[in-house]
């Protein structure tokens, strides 16, 4: 869509105001300000810029806070430009108020609501752009809008539960790690020093404990620039699509965290699908939206291994049924689902009920986790204290060895 510059005047202040403006014609854009009570002084078309999309990336909060603020307003009777102006004046996150101000303008300028958003793509993903879309169609907007800002919801609430159940065994073991390597670093040589003057032979512990602190000390920075390179190649290997496919085969057969990982996958699978239906998308966009937003490239291959199926007349449960990385309670669900007409409502609730299953295995993971990490920590450094003072309880055998 082009872009035009323009200078317009408020007749309120009768001051002048320059800017930017999306639409589909110079007409389109003059309508645009004439509704935003602004009188054109000039206008004229801007060289559009190649490759680039406007607008950045937001925190899923944001993005929630804004949905259900919309659907609010909108269920109330306002005017979907009035609604986005009173989002985009009243947010504090700087991206988001001007990826409003864009979708504000370029709905003004005649788009719909769905297309505006569309120009957004690291904000509206396209689960929520065709759920909007399905709205618009619908004349169910305000309902779809409550609906997604559900969904998203239920999504911040999981992943938050997840990232706090993982940030105290993380933190625990980063101090830990800074804890071993500081009295390795600046503790036992001053040991090492004081027990070099007795000339005697040292207890093979305490002697370990003094060669690897020597090496830590002279190898440090390399040690850490090669866990670096480790960690960073690693995680740019995971990123391509050999390597994505490989830890998502690896991560899924992991003792307990791949199974919270892969009924994480399974509870992302069934809320998308059951808000997608619910909505009303087609089937077979429905899958081809939820198998790039699945999360794990087995899942993202079998969906779209049953919307082949689907489209060749097969029903939804025996699509998914033929792959072992959906579990049976899922089948039968979607199975009863068909026959009673409510396959959304059913997807819902397995969704509800795997974010249950993994809500309380983190909470039992983090019990396990706590005691284990405060073992290890006391293990650790109990362990170098004792090496550090085992030459003292020896010292008559160093300073008079036997003969």
């Amino acid at each position: 869509m082009p872009a035009f510059s323009y200078v317009a005047r408020d007749p309120a202040s009768q001051k002048e105001i320059n800017g930017t403006l999306d639409a589909s014609n110079e007409q389109a854009a003059i309508a645009a300000l004439l509704n935003r009570n602004l009188l054109v002084v000039s206008i004229q078309e801007k060289a559009a810029k190649k490759g680039k999309t406007a607008g950045g990336s937001v925190a899923l909060q944001d993005l929630v806070v804004f949905t259900r603020q919309l659907a609010t307003m909108i269920d109330a009777g306002l005017a979907i430009v009035q609604s986005l102006q009173a989002l985009a004046e009243q947010t504090s996150n700087k991206v988001m108020r001007d990826v409003i101000k864009d979708v504000t303008m370029r709905v003004e300028g005649g788009d719909n609501f769905s297309d505006a958003l569309s120009k957004h793509p690291k904000v509206f993903t396209r689960l929520y752009v065709c759920m909007v879309g399905a709205g618009e169609r619908g004349g169910l907007l305000a309902e779809i809008l409550s609906r997604l800002a559900t969904y998203l919801e239920n999504t911040a609430r999981l992943r938050k539960k997840v990232k706090s159940a993982m940030m105290y065994p993380v933190a625990v073991t980063v101090i830990a790690l800074g804890i071993t390597v500081f009295l390795l670093v600046k503790v036992v040589p001053v040991f090492g020093e004081i027990y070099s003057g007795f000339g005697a032979k040292l207890p093979a512990p305490t002697q370990f404990l003094i060669d690897l602190s020597a090496i830590l000390r002279k190898w440090l920075l390399v040690l850490i620039l090669g866990v670096g390179g480790v960690v960073w190649g690693w995680l740019f290997y995971i990123k391509t699509k050999p390597g994505r496919e490989f830890w998502d085969r690896v991560r899924i057969k992991l003792p307990l965290f791949g199974e919270i990982g892969h009924k994480i996958c399974l509870s992302r699978f069934t809320r998308t699908l059951a808000s997608l239906i619910r909505s009303g998308v087609p089937i077979l966009e429905v899958l081809n939206i939820v198998a790039n937003t699945v999360g794990h490239v087995g899942m993202e291959k079998a969906i779209r291994v049953a919307a082949s199926d689907i489209e060749k007349g097969d029903s939804l449960s025996n699509a998914f049924a033929k792959s072992p990385l959906f579990p049976s309670i899922i089948i039968r669900m979607m199975s009863a689902g068909e026959q009673t007409g409510k396959v959304d409502a059913m997807l819902e609730r397995i969704a509800n009920f795997l974010d249950e299953e993994v809500e309380t295995t983190l909470s039992g993971l983090t019990s396990l986790i706590e005691p284990l990490l405060i073992v290890f920590l006391g293990v650790t450094v109990g362990g170098i204290a004792i090496c550090m003072f085992l030459p003292i309880f020896k010292m008559s055998e160093i300073i008079n060895p036997p003969r």
